[in-house]
């Protein structure tokens, strides 16, 4: 029996080994010379997200020495292209597009009924932060935020505020700055940024809440003064622009964008993606390319990009409910 038992001890640590060995080799000569990295975006192609992923596809192509083949899935918000992330083999050779708070929403929220948890995904790096903004009409009485604060507080919801849809990352900016400030909004839902802009230059509403890349054509014909920027530092596209932090208001929010593993994927190879994007994200094409869009590269690694996740996770389960008052 004794003799039984060290042969099945010693046959499973030479199976352990050989799998340990066959990671290592495998991360070693990731990718594969010919064998193509499929990045998938859980939303339409045209849009500034798809933009942002092929700009960078384009980029860590050059890096790795291999394709990297940009792959349209939308469907239910980003879900239908994060299920398929979570469920691909954890190899490298499927990575996702994840755009916070999107992503933690449809995980938190159990009547979003993903197919899949936060722990199905391994955070390989973040390229994108295009930060919120608050704007209003340029004739509008507000010319700074706190005079838009001011009379929030005097009529408690009766100033209009929009968001591009129940639970994006601008609603949950506005309950944020409802939180921080001890101000009440009304809150109106559009169905993109498109019509809640249309809304404001047409006077249905009183102030606008989306990303820097939303109002830039707007800013330079005149039509609309941007109250603040949702970041720690002024946005290179709105020069001049004061952060919320510097009126006061710890607010921080917009679009965080990056790149997600099934989780499982091996750390060799993690770091390697996210070594890739980084050197991409330098190279002054990406960098041109990127700008033209408006989309301002704030880069983190996977630890950083991972304790951003864990940050937002935490902000976006205490406001879900506040989000379906």
């Amino acid at each position: 029996m004794e003799i039984l038992s060290m042969r099945k001890c010693a046959a499973i640590l030479m199976a352990v080994s050989l799998v340990w060995v066959a990671t290592s080799v495998g991360a070693q000569t990731f990718p594969a010379k010919n064998k193509a990295i499929t990045l998938i975006v859980g939303f339409s192609a045209g849009g500034s997200s798809d933009a942002g992923a092929r700009i960078l596809a384009g980029g860590m192509e050059k890096v790795l020495g291999t394709k990297v083949e940009v792959l349209n899935k939308p469907g239910a918000s980003g879900q239908l292209g994060y299920t398929m992330v979570a469920q691909a083999k954890p190899d490298g050779y499927t990575i996702g597009l994840a755009s916070l708070p999107g992503v933690m929403v449809s995980i938190m929220d159990p009547d979003r009924k993903a197919a899949y948890k936060k722990d199905d995904f391994q955070p390989i790096a973040l390229q994108v932060l295009d930060a919120g903004v608050i704007a209003v009409k340029a004739d509008s009485p507000y010319k700074t935020i706190k005079d838009l604060l001011d009379d929030a507080k005097a009529r408690p919801k009766k100033i209009t505020m929009s968001t591009t849809g129940l639970q994006t990352g601008d609603h949950f900016s506005i309950l944020q700055l409802q939180q921080l400030t001890g101000t009440q909004f009304a809150i109106v839902h559009f169905d993109g940024a498109g019509t809640a802009m249309t809304a404001l230059l047409g006077k249905k509403i009183n102030a606008y809440v989306g990303n820097v890349g939303d109002v830039l054509s707007q800013l330079k014909s005149g039509d609309i003064r941007v109250l603040g920027v949702m970041d720690t530092e002024e946005s290179p596209f709105l020069p001049g622009v004061r952060t919320f932090e510097s009126q006061g208001i710890n607010l921080l929010g917009g679009s965080w964008r990056g790149y997600l593993a099934p989780a499982g994927t091996p750390k060799e190879i993690v770091d390697k993606l996210s070594a890739a994007i980084k050197t991409a994200l330098e190279t002054e094409e990406v960098k041109a390319a990127m700008d033209k869009l408006g989309l301002q590269i704030r880069y983190m690694d996977a630890k950083d990009y991972t304790k951003l996740w864990d940050s937002y996770g935490s902000m976006v389960k205490e406001l879900i409910p506040l989000s379906k008052q």
